[in-house]
């Protein structure tokens, strides 16, 4: 967590210089008769203030991509030693020692494995059931940040046309107030708001080519921890293994009240039923 922060802050310092220069940068010195040369933080300026919220959604790409490629890591979905030591466990027979295992060192490889194992005296059908709902599990933690780059990528282009709109509007007000006299002054003026729209384009691009890419990491990621887990629980014993609880998780469901002998008396409590009106 304290690395992730560390990295926000460093790219809202970056992108904060960037609009400070922008803000504060002095008129470029002509380079010629007639000429003038602008930088590019000069140029970015000029795209107005939808340039902020582009500058926001830069800082988000960032960090959703960086984010991305460390969260699909194969080493951190399965960690090769966890796989091994899990392996060793199941070799042994030990699925005690296997679920405890699994709860000390969490990850998404662990993660399911311990709620399968954890199932095991219910059987097959039941351990596979909550297996698949655990793996859905991880895969939805890991797809909604990468999610975010689609809207980015959606809405960065958006926000760049609002401010061409805005900017042409009021570039032909000024054109109707003062006239054609002066063209230049006016294919400068659309010049300048077309500035967000390639900023929001610059933005939306990487960022949709990074969604795809670590959503087909992300599900390369899952498909090898549905390999593992098939190959640990391939001719697992379940008939050894019926009515076992393994695990410490506390079990809720209890014989009903009703059936349990009262203290004290050598009577069992009666089933209230209720008798249909006649």
């Amino acid at each position: 967590m304290k690395r992730k922060l560390s990295y926000i802050a460093a790219l809202a310092f970056v992108t904060l210089s960037i609009l400070a220069s922008s803000a504060f940068a002095q008129s470029p010195s002509p380079a010629a008769a007639g000429e003038q040369r602008k930088t590019l933080w000069q140029t970015i300026a000029q795209g107005g203030w939808v340039m902020v919220p582009i500058a926001l959604c830069s800082i988000a790409t960032l960090y959703l991509i960086g984010d991305g490629i460390i969260r699909t890591a194969q080493k951190r979905v399965a960690p090769p030693e966890q796989e091994e030591n899990v392996k060793t466990l199941f070799r042994n027979g030990d699925y005690v020692g296997a679920y405890k295992y699994c709860k000390e060192n969490p990850s998404p490889l662990t993660n399911v494995l311990r709620v399968g194992i954890g199932l095991l005296g219910e059987g097959k059908e039941v351990a596979e059931e909550g297996m698949t709902g655990e793996l859905s599990k991880e895969n939805s933690q890991m797809q909604t940040y990468i999610s975010y780059l689609s809207v980015i990528g959606v809405c960065t282009p958006m926000i760049g046309l609002l401010g061409t709109v805005t900017g042409m509007i009021k570039a032909f007000a000024k054109l109707g107030a003062s006239g054609i006299g002066d063209p230049s002054g006016l294919s400068a003026a659309i010049g300048e708001v077309l500035v967000a729209t390639a900023s929001g384009l610059v933005i939306a691009i990487p960022a949709f080519m990074a969604f795809y890419f670590l959503r087909n990491r992300a599900t390369a990621s899952l498909h090898h921890i549905q390999d593992v887990v098939n190959r640990l629980f391939r001719k697992m014993p379940y008939e050894s293994l019926a009515g076992v609880h393994l695990g410490d998780d506390e079990l809720y469901a209890a014989i009903p009240n009703w059936l349990v002998q009262p203290s004290g008396s050598g009577q069992t409590g009666k089933i209230i039923t209720e008798q249909p009106a006649s």
